[in-house]
Parts: structure tokens; sequence; C-alpha cells
């Protein structure tokens, strides 16, 4: 059986390579010896190092992401509120994840490379949460939409570019009306009343 112990040696020394160096110049050689294990031992723990690299971005930002998940099975809580909560944590998880990597990352190729993993993994994990809450608002005729699946990737990707503003670098304005157009999309494309999705435009 796997040592969690080991695990989480490889994850902290992985970690504390990626605060020197980007992570094509860190070798699985290089993991294993800051992890005080073998080379061979890594193996057993992950297949490779993009996979130890998937296995840290999750344990380093899936808290904010915990209660979101939970979301979908509340049904007494509004479909409106649950995608409140949900889309402020991911703006949430992305901030953490910038904080973290700009002072780490040396260059802005590693950090576009660990942006595009973190962007995989958060939308990979929310997508299905915010289709089910969206599913349950057309259900009880909250929300009248035929494409939840669509709608919930749209939203969730043009949240987590925008409101971090690494991507594609926006004026505070800019951001501003991107998210504007967004809630009108969602407001006038799924009969949501004008007004109900305003909180988008609050998350800083």
């Amino acid at each position: 059986m796997p040592d969690s112990n080991k695990k989480t040696q490889i994850l902290d020394a992985l970690e504390e390579l990626l605060k020197k160096k980007s992570i094509e110049h860190i070798s699985v050689s290089e993991i294993a010896s800051k992890a005080g294990i073998g080379k061979g031992s890594i193996y057993y723990y992950f297949p490779s190092k993009d996979a130890i690299l998937d296995a840290l971005i999750r344990r380093n930002y899936e808290q904010p992401l915990q209660i979101a998940k939970t979301l979908s099975s509340q049904t007494n809580v509004s479909s409106f509120t649950r995608m409140a909560m949900l889309f402020q944590a991911c703006h949430d998880s992305s901030a953490v994840f910038l904080r973290h990597n700009q002072t780490s990352a040396t260059n802005a190729q590693a950090l576009a490379f660990l942006w595009q993993k973190h962007l995989n993994y958060l939308i990979s994990e929310l997508k299905p949460v915010l289709s089910e809450i969206i599913s349950q608002g057309i259900a009880c005729g909250e929300i009248d939409f035929d494409y939840p699946d669509a709608l919930s990737e749209i939203a969730l990707i043009v949240i987590a570019i925008k409101f971090n503003n690494y991507i594609v670098p926006s004026t505070p304005e800019e951001t501003k009306e991107t998210i504007q157009g967004l809630i009108s999309l969602l407001e006038k494309g799924t009969g949501i009343p004008a007004g109900t999705l305003e909180y988008l435009s609050l998350i800083e």
C-alpha cells in the first residue's frame, strides 16, 4: 500500500524546487533527491513528473473548491445562491494560485504552463457541479436553457481568466465590461430575472 507520508514528501520536494526552477528544468531525479528517497521509489507513487505536478496542484488549490463541490446536493438553497458561491470559489482558487506562483516561478513561460494545468483542473472539478446546479434550476423553472454543460464551461472559463487578469491582461474597466457582458448573456439567455447575477460584478 502506498505510504501517504512518502507522497507528501514528494509533493513537498517538487513545491520547493518550483520556487527556484521552472518545471521543465526539474528532473525526477532532483525531486527524489530533494524528497530523500530513491528515484525508483518515485514511480511507485507517481507514473511521471506530470502526475506529480497534477497532484501538487490538486493539493494546493483544492481547499477553496471543497464547499463548492458540496453545493449541488443543497437543493434547499436557490440555484442562484449556489452559483454565486461556486463562482466565488472559482475566483478564490485562481487568486490563490496566482499569489503562490508569481513569487516562485522563474519565468513567464513556466507560470503559463502551471496556469494551464491549474485552469484545466479548475474547470474539470467545477464544471460538473455547476452543470448540476443549472440542471436543478432548469427542473424547478428558475432557469430556461437547454445546454447546462456548455453554459457551465463558458461561465467558468470567462470568470477564471478575466477576474485574475493573467492570460489576457485587461484594465479594471475592460474586466468590468466583460463581466457585465457575461451577466447580460446569462440572464437574457436563460430567462433569469435581470439583476439576479449582479453579484458577479462585485467579486474582486
